[in-house]
């Protein structure tokens, strides 16, 4: 179950609930991945539903690095995620949320 004290997301990949959360290796990995660009506009983007879906998958492959399960995103791009690209997107913008603020209540 995810802790969002801790920062934590559930999301279900394949069937599978899976935990969430941007410990600093899965920010710094993430930073990486989108270069000079940084978290900054990243997370303006999605404040404003402004993100693209390559932002999605790496947002999401880093939470789940960061939660303890390694995948690739080319694997999460096959994957099925219950609930579609609406929850994903929904999964991730919490996730973003909950890394950077307290959480007003425990409804995930």
């Amino acid at each position: 179950m995810a802790n969002p004290y801790r920062g934590e997301v559930s999301l279900t990949v394949d069937g599978v609930k899976r935990v969430m959360r941007l410990s600093l290796g899965a920010l710094a990995g993430l930073e990486a991945r989108l270069g000079a660009e940084g978290l900054l506009p990243l997370i303006v983007r999605f404040e404003n539903g402004a993100f693209a879906t390559e932002d999605l998958i790496a947002l999401l492959r880093a939470g789940l690095s960061g939660g303890g399960w390694e995948c690739s995103e080319a694997e999460l791009r096959r994957a099925e995620i219950e609930g579609g690209a609406m929850e994903a997107a929904r999964a991730a913008g919490m996730l973003l949320r909950l890394t950077f603020t307290l959480p007003e209540s425990a409804d995930d």
